[in-house]
């Protein structure tokens, strides 16, 4: 599981710099069109459509491996707290299961959608001409996909490491 894991480090690593890029690009794109209708009285055309089709889409999404890997996830003890170590981490291997199905599900569901807009050239209308929206389709179940794959990974070493214990 260890080699595994390292391996998905390099491409959980390049989709987390490229959400980093996706939103560095988001901020300077709304800064420019808010400078332009600020001070030209001339926004950008399809800012919002862009924004919300491209660069929200990637930074929100592609870091999800990263974040199963480094358990950058919220943790809520409220009631595990004061818990024994060893229900805790059984408790821990119930939840990355559940999250694995879940995201299974999610990532098979958006995989669909993506496939069928992919070829239906998904486009949306902006003010002078279109904009081809279907790459994005596809960022939906590539993170997924890699996030369930991390969260396998990382299930196996927690078995393992409390079957020893």
């Amino acid at each position: 599981m260890n080699r595994m894991l390292s391996w998905l480090d390099v491409p959980s690593r390049v989709l987390l710099w490229i959400s980093l890029v996706a939103g560095f690009l988001m901020m300077v794109h709304v800064t420019v069109d808010v400078a332009a209708r600020a001070f030209f009285n001339r926004p950008l055309s399809g800012t919002n459509e862009v924004v919300s089709a491209c660069y929200m889409v990637a930074a929100a999404f592609l870091p999800w491996a990263r974040i199963a890997r480094s358990d950058g996830h919220i943790w809520v003890e409220l009631f595990t707290r004061k818990a024994p170590a060893r229900f805790n981490e059984w408790l821990d291997i119930l939840v990355k299961l559940l999250i694995v199905v879940y995201v299974a599900v999610f990532t098979w569901q958006t995989g669909m959608r993506a496939v069928e807009q992919v070829l239906a050239g998904e486009v949306w209308e902006v003010a002078g001409g279109y904009l081809p929206v279907w790459p994005s389709r596809c960022i939906l179940p590539i993170s997924g996909g890699l996030m369930i794959l991390v969260l396998l990974g990382r299930l196996g070493q927690d078995v393992a490491l409390a079957r020893r214990r």
